[in-house]
């Protein structure tokens, strides 16, 4: 009997050609990932259901963003990320800014003292606190580190002085200067990281102008003779072999290092000499040794801190022409005086020996020469043109 054909169950999909089924497939692919068509696909499915099936949550072409998971991470993380950001900026400028600080200083800074000599005149006509203060500003940006202002000449002080007063009826000079202008350069140039050296003008000489020329002449205070050491002006000498002249500085030295107790230096120059052409041709060089010695002393005793220097001629001169034989006085700093440029030459090689060098604004050409010489350790410069603001000004564009 013939064999009968069974049914074929399942729905025939084997018979299907393979072509079929796979351009069926890939135009159903195609047809899911229109984003039109799986928008109108999903309306018909739940939101749970739409998360699960992978298709509606396409994997997102960038590989560093994750997908969001619960997190301990405060909300204000931004914030944080900011503060970092910030906290790198301030690093990375304090890095430099101490890159900038650790620089190594030029010649010209690597001088101990860089200074500036002004007149006692500069503060008078009631320079204030603002102006005074201000001064020492301006300095400093220019690149000088000391200042060294008159406190002292023609016979009177720059300040109010008891020992002026009690000796020869004079407080202080005549001119007009507010009580506290020294106090305020003091404190602004040391908060400026600069020094203040006190600047005793003309020294233990006055001229006809001063307002004790006449007590002096009548208290027999001075040398006989006119001191004719620079042109254009006679000098007087105050003789410090008389005790009672010698007192009077003794005690306006000690005054004042108790007065300004944080002064850092006191200075002398020249003026603390004889004229060897005074007449008689007496040999003072002793005496003017022993004056200063004591004066020095006497000073140490009130205020140790205080540096007690000279800035004189080389001490040949010095002794020979001026019985100034400093190299006895047991000074601390002595700065060569090198006005004179015929002789510059001999005095700078003093100067190398010293604490340092002194020239006017006259002299300015000498000044890269002073500063890449390693043997020079300090610079001071004079303005002989009554313009010290100018001159530092010249001197900072001479380096």
């Amino acid at each position: 009997m013939p064999h009968q054909k069974k049914d074929r169950s399942g729905c025939g999909c084997l018979n299907i050609p393979l072509s079929v089924i796979l351009a069926v497939a890939g135009g159903g692919y195609w047809w899911f990932s229109q984003a039109e068509n799986l928008d109108m696909f999903s309306r018909f499915l739940s939101k749970d259901e739409r998360i699960n099936i992978p298709i509606f949550n396409p994997t997102p072409t960038s590989p560093s963003i994750s997908i969001p998971t619960a997190s301990a991470t405060p909300k204000n993380s931004l914030p944080t990320s900011v503060n970092v950001a910030s906290k790198n900026n301030k690093a990375s400028s304090t890095i430099t800014q101490e890159r900038k600080t650790v620089l190594p200083p030029n010649p010209w800074e690597k001088k101990l003292i860089r200074g500036i000599y002004l007149s006692r005149y500069q503060a008078t006509n009631n320079a204030d606190e603002q102006t005074i203060r201000q001064r020492v500003r301006y300095y400093r940006s220019q690149g000088i580190n000391t200042i060294i202002h008159g406190v002292w000449g023609n016979g009177c002080t720059m300040y109010k002085s008891d020992v002026m007063q009690q000796t020869l009826g004079y407080s202080s000079c005549p001119n007009q200067f507010q009580e506290k202008w020294l106090n305020w350069l003091i404190d602004e140039a040391h908060k400026q990281g600069m020094q203040v050296h006190a600047y005793f003008e003309k020294g233990i000489k006055i001229d006809k102008n001063s307002p004790i020329f006449d007590l002096a002449v009548a208290k027999n205070w001075m040398v006989p003779g006119i001191d004719k050491t620079y042109a254009g002006i006679d000098h007087y000498v105050l003789d410090v072999e008389k005790p009672e002249v010698a007192t009077f500085f003794k005690n306006i030295s000690v005054e004042f290092v108790k007065k300004y107790p944080n002064v850092d230096a006191v200075q002398w120059d020249d003026y603390l000499g004889y004229y060897a052409e005074l007449p008689g041709k007496t040999d003072r060089t002793k005496h003017l040794t022993k004056f200063v010695q004591q004066m020095t002393s006497s000073m140490k005793e009130a205020n140790s801190l205080v540096s007690f220097d000279i800035c004189h001629h080389n001490p040949y001169w010095a002794k020979k022409y001026f019985a100034a034989d400093w190299e006895q006085w047991g000074v601390d700093r002595v700065f060569i005086q090198a006005y004179n440029d015929k002789n510059f030459t001999e005095e700078l090689n003093y100067a190398q020996k010293y604490a340092g060098i002194a020239i006017t604004d006259k002299q300015l050409s000498r000044l890269k020469e002073l500063v890449n010489n390693p043997n020079i350790q300090s610079i001071l410069v004079f303005p002989f043109s009554g313009n010290p603001e100018k001159t530092a000004s010249n001197l900072k564009q001479a380096i």
